[in-house]
């Protein structure tokens, strides 16, 4: 049979959910912290149906059907580097990078050893250290130095394995912020919107044997290229521009995590 017949189970079809929306991004509160954090109207996520059963290890055709969909090309979200507008897809994607991210956390107690080890005290305050600079970022507190700077002396409280966990790039991505992010002296923003963004985003279930809660979703980091290089999500490298893609295989759901570092909105 050839490749794209009907019955082929290799190829994926997809549509647009706008009916779909998120409210851990749209609530006042968050909206008023990613505003803080220079993030708002630069971070967007959207939900897309697909029509065959997901198989992890075919990740990448799955995300290479996903840029090639006639449905996605009109609808899929990002920002022009140039004007800061939002804009769709205007190039053919060439080849596709699909990096697994592991998802396996249940609890926000998950970032207990923040109090644990003095980085955060008993009140939520976060203890303030000597500014620094890691590039881009301005290091004035324990928090960001153990998020981002490799030979302090609290990096390993996460472990490497712990760092590469959605739950923790999650909060690591909204305590680093836009290109004019303010700061929270507390914890509890990063860790609320942290929750609700991850639970609007992941899929659980009870499992029937061991009525366990479980995580459903598979995660990837993506990166589409064209014929020129690197076109989504922008032509330009930054570690706080992202794409996730959270597949959930039992709804047959794609949400789409995207955000291009710059100046968020500011009123």
């Amino acid at each position: 049979m050839a490749a794209g017949e009907p019955g082929d189970l290799g190829v994926y079809s997809f549509r647009f959910l706008p009916q779909k929306t998120f409210q851990s991004l749209s609530t006042p509160q968050t909206t008023s912290r990613l505003r803080q954090w220079s993030m708002l109207g630069r971070i967007e996520a959207q939900a897309f149906g697909f029509d065959q059963t997901f198989q992890t290890y075919r990740k990448d055709d799955f995300v290479m059907a996903f840029f090639k969909d006639p449905n996605v090309i009109p609808n899929l979200k990002l920002l022009s580097e140039s004007s800061g507008e939002w804009l769709t897809l205007g190039t053919e994607v060439k080849k596709v990078e699909a990096i697994n991210v592991p998802c396996t956390q249940l609890s926000m107690s998950f970032f207990n050893r923040l109090y644990d080890e003095a980085i955060v005290r008993d009140n939520g305050y976060i203890v303030k250290c000597l500014d620094s600079f890691c590039d881009p970022f301005l290091i004035s507190d324990e928090l960001r130095k153990v998020l981002l700077v490799e030979d302090s002396e609290k990096y390993e409280v996460f472990s490497q394995p712990d760092r590469e966990e959605f739950l923790f790039c999650l909060f690591k991505h909204l305590c680093l912020g836009g290109a004019l992010c303010q700061y929270e002296d507390v914890i509890n923003p990063y860790l609320e919107t942290t929750k609700l963004i991850y639970k609007d985003l992941v899929s659980v279930r009870k499992n029937p044997q061991t009525k366990k809660i479980q995580i459903t979703s598979s995660i990837f980091k993506v990166t589409a290229y064209d014929s020129v290089g690197v076109c989504y999500p922008s032509t330009k490298s930054h570690e706080q521009t992202f794409s996730y893609f959270i597949v959930d295989p039992i709804k047959r759901h794609v949400h789409v995590l995207y955000h291009c570092y710059g100046v968020g909105e500011v009123s």
